[in-house]
């Protein structure tokens, strides 16, 4: 399961990578810990140059009552033991809440990492997964759905993060699933509404492990109030090492009796 998220880009970042723009009518604020029940900025098929604000926690358009489906299995009733090298059908076709948004309702949801935890402790013990070499950011497969509330007559607009099973990362973790990440050469596929439903399940596996990383914070991230960059300051080490390469570039000042030498660190922490 994916039930909380970082998205903290400006906007002229996100409309510069996803190629949209951001309406004058929406402020974008940067959020540390994304939960279910918030709003959050996402690219949807039918309208894909365009930002909005969706409700994290899809509620489909037929309930009568309010209902958060956070995430949408991609296996579907299939692979309940969730077996990591698991191949077969992808039942999300099928469910009666995703079977009509697969098809016709999908969304990119910008992100810059996600927070997960083990299967049993959750959120007692959370790490902030995140992509190699500064891939931020980056895109899940979504769904959304738009539902009338019958109490209020409010149409309410909403998302659910696609899962699958576990990579490698996640597995160490010791978590049973990952959210899909979408290449970026797949995500105007994602949105096209004339991909074959063949090519939608055939998008719905879990990102390389190798590309990712990930590093445990401390667990204040489960209060859903709680939003701040201190978050996801590192409580240990990460999960696996990664070569930090420092390129230094000389600069000389002639002329003023002086020289100086300026340096940059390709491999800033999250955040900065």
């Amino acid at each position: 399961m994916c039930g909380r998220y970082i998205m903290i880009q400006k906007a002229e970042v996100l409309e510069r990578r996803f190629g949209v723009t951001i309406p004058d009518t929406i402020k974008l604020i940067p959020s540390y810990n994304i939960g279910p029940g918030k709003f959050a900025p996402v690219i949807t098929n039918d309208r894909p140059h365009e930002i909005q604000l969706f409700r994290f926690g899809l509620t489909p358009s037929w309930m009568t009552k309010t209902g958060l489906f956070i995430n949408a299995r991609a296996e579907g009733d299939h692979n309940p033991d969730n077996d990591p090298t698991y191949t077969g059908a992808k039942g999300i076709i099928t469910k009666p809440a995703f079977r009509k948004p697969i098809r016709s309702q999908r969304c990119l949801i910008p992100a810059d990492a996600f927070i997960e935890g083990p299967e049993k402790e959750k959120l007692n013990r959370p790490f902030v997964v995140y992509l190699r070499d500064k891939v931020r950011p980056f895109a899940f497969a979504g769904i959304w759905d738009s539902w009338n509330n019958p109490l209020t007559n409010e149409l309410i607009y909403s998302f659910a993060i696609i899962t699958t099973v576990a990579n490698s990362v996640t597995q160490k973790i010791q978590h049973h699933r990952s959210p899909v990440i979408l290449h970026r050469e797949d995500e105007k596929k994602w949105l096209s509404d004339s991909l074959p439903l063949s090519e939608v399940t055939r998008l719905l596996v879990p990102y390389p492990g190798e590309l990712m990383n990930a590093y445990p914070i401390a667990p204040t991230i489960k209060n859903p109030a709680a939003d701040d960059p201190g978050l996801i300051h590192p409580a240990g080490e990460r999960l696996m090492t990664e070569t930090i390469l420092r390129a230094t570039k000389e600069i000389r000042i002639t002329g003023m009796g002086s020289n100086k030498d300026f340096g940059f660190d390709p491999q800033q922490p999250l955040g900065n």
